[in-house]
């Protein structure tokens, strides 16, 4: 049960008639070792015809635009992707220390994952954050004890901060989404001299085989789970890449399914784009992402979450949206 479907609408409203929207969108899954996408489609409302490219990072990326009037723009990706589960690999027992001697040489490696960036600035609050985290002095060690440090101290809210929010918003409020709990821990894992990234996908629920019910009444309940989602890969030397998701509290398993790879979020918006006008504008996201296969082996069918596009009612940015 390790075939996924996906299935993600982003619907933009313009209170008057907009013109020359241009619009790139990062939400092809990445396909490695680890997870294959068996099949991806963008459509849009009005038609567009999207091209593709990869970006500095290896995501895909397709742009497109819209150059007539409307007053709507619906985008609406679905991707099926296989997760190739593996052996998880063997703890590392390379200190912090050994890891701080190798600094210059982890630079040269992986310059854009150790540098601060937007989202992840190194703050003074962030010293008093890295000694509170318990560590066995080992960098696997002090990686996942900072995550579950995460988990447990700060609140899951939604509306606490907001999608241009820093890690300084979440450390005042003590609360936030899965975006800001995976920029705190990728700005305490570069403080300590470990490189880090920001990993943008989904979380797929479980189904309760408990629960005796239809096929999808039983889905998991998840945090953050039932948007796009966010969490963390550190690089630890002689292991790799290792996930991290400190909104759940846990390392990352095959439910979590790569889009894209960036310093932090202002790297990998699932959607960002412009337009021509001077009307005001509403987003609204929907996301389907269940198992395509129940446990016995059947076809899951169902249709998209997505309500159907209802009907219509200086330059601008368009909304982003905010990862839960």
């Amino acid at each position: 049960m390790n075939r996924y479907k996906l299935v993600h609408v982003t619907q933009f409203r313009y209170d008057g008639p907009v013109s020359e929207s241009y619009n790139e969108l990062r939400l092809r899954p990445r396909h490695d070792d680890a997870q294959s996408c068996l099949s991806f489609r963008i459509t849009t409302e009005p038609a567009s015809r999207p091209a593709a490219h990869q970006d500095y990072f290896g995501n895909w990326v397709h742009e497109f635009h819209i150059l007539p009037e409307h007053k709507r723009l619906r985008v609406e990706s679905e991707a099926v992707v296989l997760a190739h589960p593996g052996a998880p690999p063997l703890p590392s027992l390379i200190t912090l220390d050994a890891v701080g001697a190798m600094h210059d040489k982890l630079l040269d490696d992986h310059y854009d994952w150790l540098n601060t960036s937007q989202y992840c600035p190194m703050l003074p609050g962030l010293g008093e954050l890295a000694a509170a985290v318990y560590s066995d002095g080992t960098a696997c060690g002090f990686a996942e004890s900072a995550s579950a440090f995460i988990h447990q101290r700060f609140r899951y809210q939604k509306g606490a901060t907001h999608v241009h929010s820093s890690i300084a918003d979440c450390l005042a409020t003590g609360a936030g989404v899965c975006q800001d709990f995976s920029h705190l821990l990728i700005a305490l894992l570069r403080f300590k001299g470990m490189p880090a990234r920001y990993v943008s996908g989904y979380l797929v629920p479980r189904i309760d085989q408990g629960s005796g019910s239809p096929a999808g009444a039983g889905m998991e309940r998840i945090v953050g789970g039932h948007a796009s989602h966010a969490w963390v890969q550190a690089f630890v030397p002689e292991m790799g890449w290792i996930g991290l998701d400190p909104t759940v509290g846990s390392f990352v398993e095959s439910q979590h399914i790569r889009i894209a790879y960036g310093r932090d979020y202002g790297d990998v918006p699932p959607v960002r784009g412009v337009y021509k006008g001077h009307a005001g504008q509403n987003l609204s996201v929907d996301v389907l992402v269940r198992p395509v296969l129940d446990s016995e082996g059947a076809e899951l069918i169902e249709e998209t979450a997505a309500a159907p596009p209802p009907p219509e009612l200086a330059e601008d940015e368009q909304p982003q949206q905010q990862q839960q």
